[in-house]
């Protein structure tokens, strides 16, 4: 148990004792801990390994060490021995003896656990060698794999709460704000607004009571890189949010984070506790006279409580609902007092930039987007789970370096990025630069990092209509651009899906957008008329032949399906009548089987029964 740490002198002392059990130095064990593994009976697994090297007397010289999430969450439970980095997914209870046995202490590989890279099949057995990792550049999220997030020995080990006895005992507030504009570090959240010039307007702002924020309400389908970094290293956020409160002068912080992440207030409760106990958060932090606390609040699952303004409402116990944006929240925010809210990730940049300098960070990353960007990589791709790579990478470094490409065979047709309000991008823009400005230019966002990959057996329109359907389910309703304008979006782009639209409606969904683009009271309405109009702009071919010839090109729109069988390849056995939950297909066995299309109901059992390719659907 570590005691009060009173000095910078006190933590180095703690630090350079930390450092020589740090899993790149010593033999260790590392099991992901992420939700994703935990799902998959990581706990498990990590109870028989610890069970397992004290059967074999190895718990003295070998470090079990339970992480946050590794990325690559498909793989999970995911073991890495240490500092050979041995790498085995999916691993099972059962295989536990054989890894202790063979791989810890023996040095030996166990092939048949090991990855196959599913491009072409090649075993791989080193962490770094695999392409979704070795394709990264994981400044912020890589250490995830190596510490226990709840041990503050861990953190200190890699520079933990270095960056932030550097800011309080040996900067100045202001010179900490330059640094931070020097960076290029522009908020991870959404808006990509520069961090240190938001934090520059709140230090002039009027008032001595202000506050620091970090934004954890992730509500975007699909994307969890925020969870995964307060489950996988809450003390870099907490180290992080002191350092931005001490430039701005707030004496108080909050983390708004979702209900829905149980696992990432437990361990950022357990660091809180530890850094208090510690003497890094509380009164008097390191001597240095500055005084500091972080409080958790947790959101209701609102997705319009991501937008700043409403989560300060939430925070202050009243309904999350935006407000007009000439009142800034740097000047009058949480309780009309400074504010300066921030994102997960934006906090989380913030110690690497004042421990190694702001020309170090910038030198990765593209001319107006520094550093690099963690991203959920998710969708009809080959490698799903969270990646980090530099501001300015391709798209196609991304889709087939990182991503590992479109598995079986079928062809790429766009990906979405930027979450529910981003765009659509087409293939032949996969050479385009990951970066603010470019993704804006094409019709997309950043956003907070949702990356959502399709393949040629997506329908464009649908998911349109998809995310215009959840945009219209977490509107507040407030303004009426919004309100009104999603909820007849939704009517055209289904009656588009059903067959029932006419040519009209293409310049309808156009004009409706442009509204609420120019008249909506905050983001969400904003940038609502993205997947619309980039869906039209790179595939208004699929809007018209669902107009036009009442047909869907990828089938996927059950209205616009047909399924037929083809006599010439029917041999009768009997698979599809079985599937069939309508009764809509009779014949014998060994005879040819008919199809009744006018009661089908176009579910598709039939089609995933059939082994002999004799049903079709058009």
């Amino acid at each position: 148990m570590i005691g009060r740490i009173t000095d910078a002198a006190a933590l180095e002392n703690l630090r350079a004792e930390a450092i020589v059990d740090h899993p790149e130095r010593r033999r260790s064990v590392t099991v992901c801990g992420g939700t994703g593994c935990q799902a998959a009976g990581c706990a498990e697994v990590g109870e028989a390994l610890r069970a397992e090297l004290a059967a074999q007397g190895l718990t003295d010289t070998v470090k079990l060490v339970v992480t946050g999430c590794n990325g690559f969450c498909e793989q999970g439970p995911i073991v890495v021995v240490r500092p050979d980095d041995v790498f085995y997914p999916k691993v099972k209870v059962a295989d536990v003896k054989e890894i202790v046995g063979t791989t810890v202490a023996g040095g030996e590989i166990i092939e048949r656990l090991l990855y196959r890279n599913p491009v072409d099949g090649e075993l791989i057995a080193h962490e770094q060698q695999i392409p979704f990792y070795g394709e990264q550049t994981r400044r912020i999220f890589g250490q995830n794999g190596y510490i226990d997030p709840v041990n503050l020995t861990d953190y200190l080990a890699i520079d933990g709460y270095a960056a932030m006895s550097k800011a309080l005992l040996d900067m100045k507030p202001d010179e900490v704000i330059e640094e931070v504009v020097a960076s290029g570090l522009r908020g991870r959240g959404g808006g990509g607004f520069l961090a240190g010039r938001k934090w520059r307007s709140c230090r002039a702002a009027a008032g001595e009571h202000k506050y620091v924020i970090c934004n954890a309400d992730e509500g975007d389908p699909g994307a969890f890189m925020d969870r995964s970094l307060l489950e996988g290293n809450p003390h870099g956020i907490i180290e992080g949010l002191i350092i931005g409160a001490w430039a701005i002068g707030a004496d108080e912080g909050f983390v708004y984070v979702r209900h829905e992440y149980p696992l990432a207030v437990k361990r950022l409760e357990e660091a809180l506790e530890q850094a208090r106990a510690a003497g890094l958060l509380g009164d008097d932090i390191l001597g240095s006279g500055f005084s500091f606390d972080i409080r958790i609040s947790r959101g209701g699952g609102a997705f319009v409580c991501g937008e700043s303004t409403a989560l300060m409402a939430s925070l202050e116990g009243q309904a999350g609902e935006p407000r007009a944006k000439y009142v800034h929240t740097v000047e009058q925010g949480l309780f009309d007092r400074p504010t300066t809210l921030n994102n997960v990730e934006t906090w989380a940049n913030v110690p690497p930039i004042i421990l190694g300098g702001a020309a170090e960070y910038a030198s990765i990353g593209s001319e107006g987007s520094k550093g690099t960007k963690i991203f959920s990589l998710v969708g009809q791709i080959n490698n799903t789970g969270l990646v980090e790579v530099p501001m300015g990478i391709t798209l196609r470094e991304i889709v087939y370096g990182v991503g590992g490409g479109i598995p079986g065979g079928r062809k790429f047709k766009a990906v979405q990025t930027g979450g529910p309000s981003g765009g659509c991008i087409p293939e032949g823009m996969l050479g385009l630069e990951v970066d603010f400005q470019k993704l804006t230019e094409v019709g997309s966002m950043m956003g907070s990092g949702g990356m959502i990959v399709m393949d040629e057996t997506t329908c464009m329109v649908d998911v349109a209509r998809y995310f215009i359907a959840f945009l219209k389910e977490e509107s507040c309703g407030k303004c009426v651009p919004c309100r009104e304008g999603l909820k007849t979006a939704l009517d055209i782009l289904t009656r588009i899906t059903e067959g029932r639209g006419v040519l009209e409606d293409i310049d309808l969904l156009l004009e409706i957008g442009d509204w609420m683009s120019a008249s909506s009271l905050c983001a969400l309405g904003g940038s609502a008329a993205n997947p619309v109009a980039s869906t039209i702009r790179y595939f208004r071919d699929e809007y018209e032949a669902h107009i036009v010839e009442r047909r869907c090109p990828a089938g996927a729109c059950r209205e616009l399906i047909t399924y037929s069988i083809d006599p010439e390849i029917c041999n009768g056995c009997h698979a599809c009548v079985k599937a069939c939950p309508e009764a809509c297909i009779t014949g014998e066995t060994r005879h040819v089987h008919n199809l009744d299309a006018d009661s089908c109901i176009k579910c598709g059992a039939c089609l995933s029964a059939c082994r002999h390719h004799a049903i079709s659907r058009k």
